[in-house]
């Protein structure tokens, strides 16, 4: 290289140094700037379509599609916000007295605290409004209290209470000895009947002005919360099979092939494999020795059999390989996988509550035959007389899956532990939870059971 290029290309470096250092000396106004605008840009939401109130997506003034779009433009700004003040943070943090001088030698002007102050106090004013309920925005606000069930069932924070019994606490027998405690007496029978109680509060809502709204806003909530929650599992559901193929063909499955393309890599991961692929070799020789005969062709000579087994072997050969790289492949993408299933649970726990409180919802809403169907479905399938069938299969599958090789010592003794366990858990949890919350369920249960 002559000097003179040598001196353009370190020019070109120390230009490309100079501006990477600028733009760093310049992150807190730019991330501070950019958490302003972001701010703006949602106050000029709020004047413009909210009377200047904060952005409520509960509220009845638009459509759900335009709603919608509001939720997704405050979801966003928010994000931006938050992460620029982030930024602006942990670069104020790293940059010192010698870097401020620097960037008044490059000529970078800086704010003044004021109008920093200024920015700042505004940006928390914003977004203040909406830190604090935005996690509940699509958790308590969309749940409802599932049909048929008691107050005392759901606790403050919108909660089911499995401990606590849906039935009324017995009253204590009187003994010789002792009185009856007149205060339990009190607490469980009223003045009236309940069932006159219930039809004057019925009365009261269905007379109420405001009681249309209410059954509006009832509604809407019922039917984000369905559509929150039917997203939700779609996205548990998608989002792992996608990373998985992704991952498969364009991260883990170069980097295999890369290390596998020697011919004198191993071809079988296991000896089950090599175990099948003999019997397939045998099995190829037998057919073409009886389609020689059934022919009525002269028989073939034994070189002309050697040739047609070792194309055989060969293609059996290629075919194994391809599924010992796609075991090795399996294995890597079920990581990217897990990860991404972690992942999408983390960054989602208020969809966790609304899924939680839908599934509450259908649960509670099904009648008591229905719910015992459900068990006596489940329970067959996983621990009944046929389960160790399925979870042999099952186990098969995922040794396959992973070209793991099938142990049948430790399939059968899985097959023998694990559901023994399942099924004691399960039991636990009819007598411990379910004979609470609903009795006449378990009662409908035993009667199908038996």
């Amino acid at each position: 290289m002559s000097p003179m290029k040598n001196s353009v290309f370190s020019q070109k470096i120390y230009s490309f140094l100079l501006d990477t250092y600028r733009w760093y000396l310049q992150t807190p106004e730019r991330s501070l700037h950019q958490a302003y605008d972001a701010a703006l840009k949602i106050k000029e939401i709020e004047n413009k379509h909210f009377n200047g109130n904060k952005i409520d997506i509960d509220s009845a003034m638009y459509s759900n599609s335009v709603m919608d779009y509001f939720e997704s433009d405050l979801n966003k700004l928010l994000k931006t916000a938050k992460m620029r003040l982030t930024e602006f943070r942990a670069s104020r943090w790293f940059l010192n007295e010698e870097n401020q001088k620097a960037a008044q030698k490059a000529g970078i002007e800086h704010l003044s605290p004021s109008l920093v102050l200024e920015k700042l106090n505004f940006i928390d004013q914003v977004i203040s409004k909406y830190t604090t309920t935005s996690a509940q925005i699509t958790s308590k606000a969309l749940i409802v209290k599932p049909p048929n069930i008691p107050a005392n069932v759901i606790s403050d924070d919108n909660s089911l209470l499995v401990n606590t019994p849906t039935v009324p606490p017995k009253i204590p027998t009187i003994d010789s000895d002792k009185k009856p405690k007149s205060k339990l007496k009190a607490d469980t029978m009223g003045v009236l009947p309940r069932s006159i109680l219930s039809t004057i509060t019925r009365l009261q809502v269905e007379l109420d002005p405001n009681s249309e709204q209410e059954v509006i806003h009832n509604f809407r909530q019922a039917q984000r919360r369905t559509i929150i929650s039917i997203r939700f599992i779609l996205l548990l559901i998608i989002v792992p099979l996608l990373t998985h193929q992704i991952a498969k063909a364009f991260v883990v499955g170069p980097l295999v092939e890369e290390f596998r393309h020697n011919e004198q890599i191993q071809i079988f991961l296991n000896p089950e494999m090599e175990e099948e692929a003999l019997v397939e070799l045998q099995r190829f020789e037998e057919k073409l020795k009886f389609e020689n005969l059934i022919r009525n062709a002269p028989p073939l000579l034994p070189d002309q059999i050697e040739v047609e087994l070792k194309k055989r072997a060969v293609g059996l050969a290629e075919e194994f390989r391809h599924e010992s790289s796609n075991a090795i492949k399996n294995v890597f993408a079920d990581m990217f996988s897990v990860v991404a299933f972690i992942w999408l649970l983390v960054v989602s726990k208020s969809s966790i509550a609304v899924i939680k409180d839908f599934f509450d919802h259908i649960v509670y809403g099904l009648s008591d035959s229905a719910k015992a169907f459900i068990i006596i479905l489940f329970t067959d399938i996983f621990v009944g007389f046929h389960s160790p069938h399925g979870w042999e299969v099952l186990l098969e599958g995922v040794s396959r899956h992973w070209g793991l090789p099938a142990n049948r010592d430790f399939i059968f003794l899985f097959i023998a532990t694990f559901p023994v366990i399942l099924d004691t858990i399960f039991k636990y949890w009819i007598f411990r939870y379910l004979n609470r919350i609903s009795p006449s369920a378990v009662a409908t249960y035993r009667n199908m059971n038996e």
